[in-house]
């Protein structure tokens, strides 16, 4: 079966759940968080142990208070590092305070020295979601001094120094073997640095339905999105059943861009794939996959009957290439446009006007560079805020789009957005990128709807990485042409899913 796909909160969404929520909780919302801290805290503590539990002077270190009395009600030597003023902490936060201290436990300001034997976990309860300043002073000390030990290192809610709303680093920043996050999902544990610095994140819902407090702006993609799409073949059917493919790219230098992208849409079972090359010198023949046939990139937009277009993948950006990218956006056909077609919609103002006019599906797949172009910034811009980003992409040009990167962010032209968790670092090389836009072609050629496509796609292309990466064990060296084959292994489990 499938996982749901979570719904994610930016922390305004988080806050106006916890408004509703917080009257009527029994037991109060923050001794369910630290309950369940505490059971994840239970489990990383692989022995009996010193714990270290730096808390905060708001409702994050409140969280702490209650993590601490259940790990000393279980038998741990608990030490919490607190330099706040107890008389100024929040209710529920000095509720907590209250409570540790009746149990016996007591509070430092300073840092202690580690046990003979070490810490056996450290846990930040600094700050959680509210944060959106980098940690200065004591507070940066203390973090640097966390991230130093050999231990679990656990972070109530999200990492302190971590921008819950974006995953940018803001500063000094603890960084998590596990982090515990409450009542749902936030962006910035899925993208950018998040994955980094959060660890393995362990969702603690406390028993709320939070569909029903509050809308959710985002979710995380699963194959449950597409999943009604995931039908095996009918035994009626022919390769004019399932599309063609037709990919424009390929300039002098460029050509294996083109080739991994046709692979690709091969692959994933495209009925044809045609590749237009701009190169006219390049072999009229894939040596390693002969399926692909080959026309003039000119001729070839003028075919009809295409189920979806691909332009891009090494298409360079000469005169010619931008001449194809105004043909591709002016046919009424599926398209996906990548690399360098994505470059030249950028530099182009009539060409940015025709692609937002479009009644066909379109999607957009860049890199944060290429983005950039497209919403003339900086790349520094587009990484501060991706879900911003994509969705201002997206309702530029009426289209659907995938901003690639730690954490992809889909987004649709009427605001909807997603995150893919699927991919690994290993992914970060050469022709990736080409393979995907390979993958949605073949999917949109199906017939499949274009958010249908650009969230299996994705999320599938990072599947099937990350296949590859557990199987051989590596960390570095995958190969974009290693990438098709695996995802259409994914593929086709998805077909005859396990129950």
């Amino acid at each position: 079966m499938f996982r749901p796909a979570r719904p994610i909160y930016p922390v305004s969404g988080i806050r106006a759940i916890e408004t509703v929520a917080l009257p009527d909780a029994v037991p109060p919302l923050m001794e369910q968080a630290g309950a369940a801290a505490a059971a994840v805290a239970l489990r990383l503590l692989k022995q009996p142990g010193a714990v270290l539990i730096a808390c905060g002077p708001g409702n994050n270190g409140g969280d702490g208070f209650v993590l601490a009395r259940h790990l000393h009600c279980a038998g741990h030597p608990v030490t919490v590092l607190f330099g706040g003023d107890a008389a100024r902490l929040p209710t529920d936060a000095a509720a907590a305070h209250a409570a540790w201290l009746a149990k016996g436990g007591k509070t430092c300001a300073e840092l202690p020295a580690s046990p003979a034997d070490g810490w056996k976990l450290v846990v930040d309860a600094l700050f959680g979601i509210g944060l959106q300043r980098p940690p200065e002073g004591l507070y940066a000390d203390w973090i640097d001094a966390l991230n130093a030990q050999p231990c679990p290192r656990l972070a109530l809610d999200i990492p302190s120094g971590l921008d819950a709303d974006t995953g940018q680093r803001l500063g000094p920043c603890f960084e998590a073997t596990d982090t515990i996050t409450f009542i749902a999902l936030k962006p910035g544990l899925l993208t950018l640095d998040g994955p980094d610095l959060c660890g393995e994140v362990h969702l603690a819902s406390l028993d709320l339905d939070t569909e029903t407090l509050a809308p959710a702006p985002g979710r995380e993609v699963s194959p449950v999105l597409f999943a009604g799409l995931l039908q095996p073949r009918r035994r009626n059917s022919h390769k004019g059943s399932y599309g063609d493919v037709a990919l424009i790219g390929g300039a002098p230098g460029m050509v294996g861009a083109a080739l991994l992208a046709g692979r690709a849409a091969a692959y994933l079972g495209a009925g044809r794939v045609l590749v237009g090359l701009l190169d006219p010198n390049a072999l009229a023949v894939d040596m390693l996959r002969p399926e692909l046939m080959f026309r003039a990139a000119t001729k070839l937009l003028a075919e009809a009957d295409i189920g979806a277009f691909a332009v891009g993948p090494g298409i360079g950006q000469s005169d010619a290439a931008q001449a194809l990218v105004r043909t591709a956006i002016g046919k009424a056909t599926a398209l996906v446009l990548d690399a360098d077609a994505l470059n030249l919609v950028a530099r182009e103002t009539t060409l940015q006007g025709a692609l937002a006019n479009r009644n066909t599906p379109t999607v957009l797949t860049p890199h944060p560079a290429e983005a950039a172009r497209l919403l003339a910034c900086s790349t520094a811009d587009i990484q501060g805020n991706r879900i911003a980003a994509a969705r201002g992409i997206a309702a530029l040009f009426k289209a659907w789009v995938v901003l690639k990167g730690c954490g992809s962010v889909i987004a649709g032209p009427n605001g909807q957005w997603w995150i893919n968790t699927t991919g690994n670092p290993a992914m970060a090389s050469a022709g990736m990128g080409d393979v995907l836009t390979g993958i949605i072609a073949a999917l949109l050629a199906r017939g499949w709807s274009a958010s249908e496509a650009l969230l299996a796609g994705v999320h599938l292309h990072g599947l099937a990485g990350d296949t590859l990466c557990a199987a051989h064990g590596i960390d570095s060296g995958l190969l974009a042409d290693d990438l098709a084959p695996a995802a259409r292994t994914c593929f086709n489990a998805w077909l005859r899913p396990q129950h």
